[in-house]
């Protein structure tokens, strides 16, 4: 393995030069990026009603953990009003209103509140990464379940177009998802093209079954008074904690807000929820409860038995297609997740392609791909319903949202100068709510929960595995590494021969002497008329200029300290980066330059500050990081590769 990059944790600059914006901000038009928000940002939380008030109704009627209750018009009243003043708390108020100011240059995303509460505590801080890590390792449970439960439950609608398809449910969800996740290599972009107005007309046309049939029974408006969802739940603890581990997903897919903020801006993702998206699910919720309440038996599928006869079958195609969309969203979310994990040391070097030539944010990662595909498919054919799979998808979800509100608690409270009082008052209310329906999902670990917790308990294992074998390796190799001023020293005094070029020795600490280096002194015995020592970091920013991406230091006649900085959301490219050198004086000529990498060999040690178990886990991790030749994009023809041995 080459010396790891500086995304290591504990080696990232601290003090890391100011990012742009991302671009196309300033010049994308505003409705363009408004669609934009509506498709991709909206996908996941757009398709909740086609099972949200279904699971609350049968988690109340059905008892499940709790003594069951009729299907009453004061339940029917106060489910819709948890449903919706859910929406108002958790979305409107916590991710909209607040969560989308605690931006880091333009991008949002749980690992970007990691690097804004590091920075405000203006240190690192084991706790965050800690916290960051469980984020991000149930994001992924997330990914693996929003897929499989959204397709499952839009293709269930064609039972009710005709029950002879009901055998064939299964195999048609499974081959929808495969070959959504096969078509992932060749890019997402034209197919983005369709997502905003496919998505715009999915809302439309909730929002207009829901009008068709508010008028069933204009009872249903009784439930924007908060008191009838929480007199619901006073009146029947025995089944409250049930009910409300399926009220929350109706708000499955808001941490996608926070997400995708460096894609579209926060201003096009709040209007594209106050005038779309929200509306939308408020009337289809609407529509739904005035439908129960009329006709009591349509609980086996309240969303699709809002349609017509006639329009039953175009629904569920328009369904299953907008849940492709979700499902999409949330794939490429794990890619971008991935990637910031990388550049931030949590993750090995990964395979990252790059699928689009002019946005750089369209990449596509092999394993993290057929890994999904893996999960997903695994899972559709495990739970076989999407009311089996409901069991096992709010803790993963609001896992995550507990964890992104105590960090933007430390940003908040630190970063904003709230100070506690005013950041307690104002988000201990909604920590509450998270920890509430967290908890409330709690019961139903053993019905399919523990899925998403074990998903995410493996990547956490793995992110928390490689960040303690780099710390260890980074310090095992400290040890005996020589200091470079002290190597410059001595090979000015007693100078070996010297050959034309430039050589670039890549290093994690600029302060003591590569380890390719050093090998090529012994068995070599040449040095290059120039040679760069370089260290590539991560910056706790999105983006880095390019005037402030590359600093040089003279340390001797023949050797220069280069440090190059990259944002934590950007793709590090050497060549390119070196060819900024040029504007400060040195001159860089890539035909005539040498990159020499080593290539660790990584065994076990007798003595470790890991288990057995956990250095064979970093041993795997270290053998599937990505060549850095590929990592770095330098052109293989110019890498001189030298291999070392070490323990961990």
């Amino acid at each position: 393995m080459a010396d790891q990059h500086a995304a290591a944790p504990g080696h990232a600059d601290s003090a890391a030069p100011e990012a742009t914006l991302p671009e196309g901000h300033g010049h994308a038009n505003f409705w363009t990026l408004t669609l934009g928000a509506i498709g991709v940002v909206y996908g996941d939380i757009g398709t909740s009603p086609l099972y949200a008030m279904r699971e609350t109704i049968a988690a109340a009627t059905g008892g499940h953990h709790g003594t069951p209750v009729p299907m009453t018009r004061e339940l029917v009243i106060g489910i819709l009003s948890l449903l919706l003043w859910a929406l108002v708390f958790t979305v409107t108020i916590k991710y909209v209103i607040l969560l989308l100011r605690a931006d880091n240059k333009g991008e949002g995303g749980s690992l970007t509140l990691v690097a804004l509460a590091q920075r405000a505590l203006g240190r690192r801080s084991l706790p965050v990464l800690v916290m960051g890590m469980a984020g991000a390792a149930l994001f992924y449970g997330d990914a693996a379940i929003t897929p499989a439960i959204s397709v499952l439950s839009a293709v269930e609608g064609l039972k009710l177009v005709t029950p002879a398809l009901n055998d064939y449910i299964l195999p048609i969800a499974v081959t929808i998802l495969v070959g959504l996740f096969i078509v992932q290599s060749r890019g997402t972009g034209r197919v983005a093209a369709f997502f905003g107005p496919l998505t715009l007309l999915w809302f439309i046309t909730m929002a207009g079954l829901g009008l068709l049939h508010i008028s069933d029974d204009w009872g249903v408006f009784l439930a924007i008074n908060p008191y009838y969802g929480v007199s619901f739940l006073v009146t029947h603890p025995g089944i409250a904690f049930t009910v409300l581990g399926s009220v929350c997903l109706a708000v499955t897919g808001a941490e996608a807000l926070y997400a995708d903020l460096g894609h579209f801006g926060r201003r096009p993702i709040r209007v594209a929820w106050g005038t779309v998206v929200f509306p939308a699910l408020a009337l289809n919720y609407l529509g739904q409860g005035a439908l129960l309440l009329a006709h009591p038996e349509s609980v086996e599928n309240p969303f699709f038995l809002l349609a017509p006869g006639w329009l039953l079958l175009p629904l569920v195609i328009l369904a299953t297609l907008a849940t492709i969309v979700a499902s999409q969203a949330v794939i490429t979310g794990a890619f971008s997740l991935t990637r910031q994990a990388i550049q931030l040391g949590l993750l090995p070097r990964l395979e990252v392609r790059f699928t689009s030539e002019t946005h750089q944010g369209q990449i596509y990662l092999p394993r993290v791909n057929w890994l999904l595909l893996f999960a997903v498919v695994s899972l559709v054919l495990m739970f076989g319903s999407s009311s089996s799979l409901a069991s096992a998808y709010g803790i993963a979800v609001f896992g995550t949202m507990v964890v992104t509100t105590l960090l933007a608690c430390i940003v908040m409270s630190r970063s904003w100068g709230w100070g506690p009082v005013k950041t307690g008052l104002v988000m201990l209310p909604l920590l509450a709510i998270d920890l509430t329906f967290l908890s409330s999902n709690m019961i139903k670990l053993l019905d399919g929960g523990y899925v998403p917790l074990l998903i995410a308990g493996v990547f956490f294992v793995l992110m928390l595995t490689w960040v303690k074998g780099t710390r260890i390796l980074f310090e095992k190799t400290r040890k005996v590494d020589v200091p470079l001023i002290e190597l410059v020293n001595m090979l000015e005094k007693s100078p070996p021969h010297q050959v034309k070029g430039t050589a670039v020795f890549l290093t994690s600490d600029p302060d003591t002497a590569p380890a390719a280096l050093l090998h090529n002194l012994k068995h070599n015995k040449v040095l290059h008329e120039k040679n760069a020592i370089l260290t590539v970091r991560s910056s706790d920013y999105p983006r880095v200029n390019d005037d402030e991406r590359v600093q040089i230091e003279h340390v001797g006649d023949t050797f220069w300290r280069v440090q190059m900085t990259y944002g934590y959301m950007e793709t590090p490219n050497i060549p390119r980066g070196l060819a900024i050198l040029r504007k400060q004086g040195f001159k860089f000529d890539i035909m005539a330059t040498s990159f020499f990498l080593s290539r660790r060999s990584i065994r076990p040690a007798a003595q470790s500050g890991m288990p057995l178990w956990q250095d064979r886990i970093f041993i795997s991790l270290a053998k599937s990081a990505s060549d850095a030749t590929d990592f770095f994009q330098i052109p293989t023809g110019r890498v001189v590769e030298v291999g070392t041995q070490v323990t961990v």
